[in-house]
């Protein structure tokens, strides 16, 4: 389960998406996500889908490994199908034992399935093709203005990249504390959702531990290299714009024009 989850993972591949300059795909996520909740119609989500399966084949990463990214939001998805079906007001469909189902309840419940599939891949793709020294830096130029009225832009950034970057480590670090555990006699596979979340008790003190050790070295590793912020740094990869990546944001806002004229007509 834990190696299902590929959100802050990298993977290498040279392809269209992954040299886009990182400032293009933290606005085309965002365009996308507006988009998504926008859509609302079968003719918006196979207007996304189209535009999501585009976007995957150009990016070169096996829709396989994307998909592994949900097994570990399933519970998630059906306890929020379960709440839109279930608690829907409206016109009855049919009833289930003493608990009617509705269509509103039904269509609400899908359209809520549908968006959080499409949300998980589609930000997987931003962080599949994009480093984290790289969303750093797209991040910080991105709201370099703010620095105008003294908002730490470079710290924020900073933190939001060694956030992405700690995922996967203390994944890893979960998976080695599970198998000593489960080589100690320790059984993670109880059935029953209360037997499971006991048997996950013992993980978090060894993982907190962790955590803050790796956390700790880190912070003496930066005071050793005399870090002191951002103020006069110079970057080792300036980004540069290039025509490709305004190619991407024309097709970007037309994504988003699409995606407003079809839920205006539909």
């Amino acid at each position: 389960m834990l190696k299902d989850i590929t959100l802050g993972q990298y993977y290498p591949v040279d392809s269209v998406i992954h040299r886009l300059d990182p400032r293009v795909k933290l606005f085309g996520t965002l365009i996308y996500i507006i988009c998504l909740f926008v859509s609302d119609h079968v003719a918006g989500f196979a207007l996304m889908t189209a535009l999501l399966a585009g976007v995957i084949f150009l990016s070169k990463v096996p829709f396989s490994y994307m998909v592994r990214g949900l097994k570990a939001i399933l519970l998630l998805l059906v306890i929020a199908g379960a709440f839109n079906l279930f608690l829907t007001p409206g016109e009855a469909a049919f009833t289930l034992w003493k608990i009617s189902v509705t269509r509103q309840g039904i269509r609400s419940a899908l359209l809520m399935i549908f968006r959080m599939v499409y949300l998980i891949i589609g930000t997987s793709i931003m962080t599949l093709t994009t480093t984290p020294n790289q969303l750093t830096d797209g991040l910080e130029k991105s709201l370099s203005v703010l620095n105008y009225i003294h908002v730490p832009v470079h710290e924020i950034a900073m933190m939001m990249s060694i956030a992405l970057r700690f995922i996967p480590i203390l994944i890893e670090e979960t998976d080695k504390i599970m198998k000593a555990q489960m080589a100690r006699g320790a059984d993670f596979e109880k059935r029953g959702l209360i037997n499971k979340a006991k048997a996950m008790v013992p993980l978090l003190v060894p993982l907190f531990v962790s955590a803050f050790r790796r956390a700790n070295d880190l912070a003496l590793a930066m005071e050793a290299r005399c870090y002191h912020g951002g103020e006069g740094r110079t970057k080792m990869k300036p980004l540069h714009y290039r025509r490709v990546d305004g190619v991407a944001y024309l097709l970007i806002l037309l994504a988003l024009v699409a995606s407003i004229v079809v839920a205006v007509l539909f």
